[in-house]
């Protein structure tokens, strides 16, 4: 599912709210979310999950067209930890 269709979903199970009003919605809630991880809080979401940032050191990779050595910096990557009651429901229980 993408953001449109998401936005879509919501706004036909709610008709008493127009599309722009979700879809302002939906924006505040994913940018609130990414501005809390770029602070370098988590964001938990009962029942659903957890997103969280994991830093990453810097390494020795390997450019693999030319198979040369190369520096990777140290980054910040975003993660997902996924809630019991999603795991449950992917499961079938």
């Amino acid at each position: 599912m993408i953001r449109s269709e998401l936005i879509q979903k919501i706004a036909d199970e709610n008709p008493h709210l127009y599309q722009r009003d979700v879809e302002r919605i939906v924006n505040t809630i994913f940018d609130e979310i990414t501005d809390a991880m770029s602070g370098g809080d988590r964001v938990e979401l009962r029942g659903f999950g957890a997103f969280s940032v994991k830093k990453r050191d810097a390494r020795t990779g390997r450019n693999p067209r030319t198979g040369e050595s190369v520096q990777v910096e140290e980054k910040h990557v975003p993660f997902f930890k996924t809630g019991k009651l999603l795991r449950d429901r992917l499961n079938g229980k």
